[in-house]
């Protein structure tokens, strides 16, 4: 088990946010992750580390070729629930979003996206529970001037949860309960969707100035779909 000084350290690595996607046998999947890298530039080669459990893995093994997607500051959380809190084995998340067939076959994201590539593999390296695909560039895109997000922004301004099968999961710390007060907001422990009850949420039928103990008990997450015992109250 990984100790509180490790993990906290880890946080200050650099990383970005991208979709990484892949198709095979006309079936296509996308995730988002933020252990993308450059390993060489002559020629150019890139890395990314994905989840043995993930539908994207199964893909990009079979295919032997992946697209990567950096996703731009502004990226919407219901954008980053969906590629990052679902499971693409029963949900298609390319149904409405925009994206192109690269010559690999790979899907590429448009949406939110400041430039994209295509991966062909020639390395896979088992690390445990996740497998590094390496491989080279054949093909890059840029999308205008948006500025990348970071995993750091996420974090941090964004206020993002990670999947427990990220690479960069962290447990979360187990806090003393304290004593509940009326029209307390809750977060989403899955995606760090913070339900205001204030704001409520007019959309999915929760009018402004519902306590979250009122909402009926079929009322989801409207960022990843988990449902409201998923949620926890705001320390």
């Amino acid at each position: 088990m990984m100790d509180k000084e490790t993990a906290d350290a880890l946080f200050d690595l650099s990383y970005g946010m991208y979709v990484v996607a892949a198709s095979h046998g006309g079936r296509k999947n996308g995730q988002i992750t933020n252990t993308v890298f450059q390993v060489t530039a002559e020629p150019p080669r890139m890395a990314v580390a994905v989840n043995k459990q993930n539908l994207t893995h199964e893909l990009i093994a079979k295919s032997g070729a992946y697209s990567v997607s950096t996703l731009a500051e502004g990226t919407p959380m219901t954008f980053i629930g969906l590629f990052g809190f679902k499971s693409g084995r029963n949900t298609d998340k390319f149904a409405a979003v925009k994206h192109d067939t690269g010559q690999t076959g790979s899907p590429l994201v448009l949406d939110h996206t400041v430039s994209a590539f295509e991966v062909k593999v020639d390395l896979e390296t088992d690390v445990g529970t996740h497998t590094l695909f390496i491989g080279e560039i054949v093909t890059a895109r840029t999308f205008g001037s948006g500025k990348p997000l970071t995993y750091d922004y996420y974090r941090r301004v964004m206020c993002g949860k990670t999947p427990r099968g990220a690479t960069t999961y962290k447990a979360p710390e187990t806090k003393e309960p304290k004593e509940k007060t009326t029209m307390k907001k809750y977060v989403c422990k899955v995606c760090g969707y913070v339900y205001d009850p204030a704001a409520g949420d007019p959309e999915h039928g929760i009018p402004p100035n519902t306590p979250f103990e009122k909402i009926p008990e079929d009322w989801v997450c409207p960022v990843c779909g988990v449902p409201k015992s998923e949620f926890e109250a705001q320390s």
